[in-house]
C-alpha cells in the first residue's frame, strides 16, 4: 500500500472510531475528568462533612460508639481511618448487613465522617449514592449492567487505536514534523483546534486508555504477570463470585487491647486500622513513618510488624489512570487528558458534517456540469 492510501485508510479508522463512540467518549471523558478531583469535588458538594471542629484526637473507641449509633444492626466496621491533614475528618467505614435482593456484587458499604475533637457524626452516606458515586459507575462500567465494564474496556481499545492513527494523520505530509505544530493548518477553528489538541494529548491519551483497558480486563494482563490480580474482578483479596472479605460480626480482641499490642511492637502514629475479616482473622495497624504496618492476630494477639508489601502492577496501572499519589503535573495532564477527547469529538463531528456539505455541492456541481455537456 502507498504511502496515501495508508493515509486513507488510517484516516478512516480514525474518523470511523470517533463518530461511532462519540456518544460514549464523552461521558467517559468528563467524568473522568472530574474524578481526578474528586477528593476536592467532595469536600465542595459535601461540606457537612468536613466541618470540623478541631484536630485535637479522642480515644478511637469514641469514634467506633459514634459509628456504631448512626449504623443498623448487623453493620460490620471494615476500617477506621485517622484525619490525614488538620481540619480533616476521622472516617469509619462499615459493610452493611442488609444487601438489596437485586443487586449484583459486593455487599454496599456505609461511611461515618466524624469530628475528631467532639467525636460528633458529621455525616453518613452509603456507597451506592451521590454524584461522585454516579461519575464513578459512568466512569467505570456506563451504568451498563453485567458487561458495562468490557464495553468501557474496548472503548479503551478503540481509543488506543484513535490515539496512534489521529498521531498519524497529524504527522505532516510535507517538511519538517514542527510544521504540525502550527496553528494555522485550516482555514477553520475547530479543525486546527482538533489538529493542535490532539497532538498534545496524544501521548496521555495513550496511556489513559492502556490503563482503562488492563483495568477492564484484568483476567487478561493477569495472565501476563504469571496470574489474575485479585481473582473475580480483579480486586484484591476479592472472593470468587466477586465478594470482598468480610468484617467480622465480633472480634476476639476489643479495640484498646489491638492498638495497646500494636504500639508495645512499634510505637508511632496511627493513620488507619483495619479490622479482621472472615478471609484473614488479623487486624492491621497503620502507621505514619515510612508506611509502616503492625498486624496482630485476633485469636492470639500476637502483634508483628510487617514491611510495605510491594504493589501489584494492577494497583500501580490504576494510580496511573487515575492520578492517585502521582503528583499535581501528572494529575493535571490526565485532566487534560479527561476532558480533551470530548473537545475532540465534538470537533471531529463538525469537522465530518462540514465535509459531507461540501462533498454534497461538489457531486452537485459534478452533475449539472455532465447535464450540461449532455445537452
Amino acid at each position: 500500500m502507498s504511502k496515501i492510501g495508508m493515509r486513507n485508510a488510517w484516516f478512516q479508522v480514525h474518523k470511523w472510531i470517533g463518530l461511532l463512540l462519540a456518544v460514549l467518549i464523552i461521558p467517559l471523558s468528563v467524568t473522568g475528568a472530574a474524578l481526578v478531583w474528586d477528593d476536592a469535588l467532595d469536600h465542595a458538594l459535601n461540606p457537612q462533612r468536613y466541618a470540623t471542629s478541631g484536630s485535637g484526637l479522642l480515644p478511637m473507641q469514641r469514634y467506633v460508639a459514634a459509628a456504631r449509633g448512626v449504623l443498623a444492626r448487623g453493620d460490620r466496621i471494615a476500617s477506621l481511618a485517622l484525619p490525614a491533614a488538620a481540619g480533616e475528618p476521622v472516617i469509619v467505614v462499615a459493610s452493611v448487613a442488609a444487601k438489596p435482593k437485586r443487586m449484583a456484587g459486593p455487599p454496599p458499604r456505609k461511611t461515618v465522617w466524624i469530628d475528631p475533637a467532639t467525636a460528633r457524626v458529621l455525616d453518613s452516606a452509603g456507597s451506592g449514592g451521590g454524584l461522585i458515586r454516579t461519575f464513578h459507575m459512568i466512569h467505570g462500567s456506563l451504568m451498563i449492567p453485567g458487561v458495562g465494564r468490557q464495553v468501557v474496556g474496548w472503548i479503551g481499545v478503540a481509543m488506543l487505536v484513535s490515539s496512534l492513527s489521529g498521531l498519524w494523520l497529524w504527522w505532516p505530509t510535507v517538511g519538517r514534523w514542527v510544521r504540525g505544530l502550527r496553528w494555522r493548518r485550516h482555514r477553520n477553528i475547530d479543525t486546527n483546534l482538533h489538529h493542535l489538541l490532539g497532538f498534545w494529548i496524544a501521548l496521555p491519551l495513550f496511556v489513559l486508555s492502556l490503563t482503562g483497558a488492563w483495568i477492564s480486563f484484568p483476567q487478561v494482563f493477569g495472565g501476563a504477570q504469571g496470574g489474575v490480580q485479585g481473582g473475580a474482578g480483579g480486586r484484591p483479596g476479592a472472593r470468587p463470585g466477586g465478594q470482598r472479605p468480610l468484617p467480622l460480626a465480633t472480634p476476639k480482641l476489643a479495640l484498646d487491647a489491638v492498638i495497646a499490642r500494636g504500639i508495645a511492637a512499634s510505637p508511632g502514629a496511627i493513620t488507619k486500622i483495619d479490622w479482621p475479616t472472615d478471609q484473614k482473622p488479623v487486624w492491621k495497624i497503620a502507621l505514619a513513618q515510612g508506611d509502616r504496618a503492625i498486624t496482630v492476630a485476633d485469636d492470639d494477639g500476637t502483634a508483628k510488624l510487617v514491611p510495605p508489601p510491594r504493589e501489584p502492577l494492577a494497583r500501580t496501572m490504576r494510580r496511573i489512570h487515575d492520578g492517585t499519589g502521582m503528583g499535581l503535573v501528572w494529575q493535571i495532564l490526565i485532566f487534560l487528558g479527561g476532558l480533551l477527547p470530548a473537545i475532540l469529538a465534538v470537533t471531529g463531528i463538525i469537522m465530518w458534517w462540514r465535509s459531507r456539505g461540501w462533498r454534497a455541492q461538489l457531486k452537485a456541481r459534478q452533475r449539472a456540469r455532465v447535464e450540461a455537456v449532455a445537452t
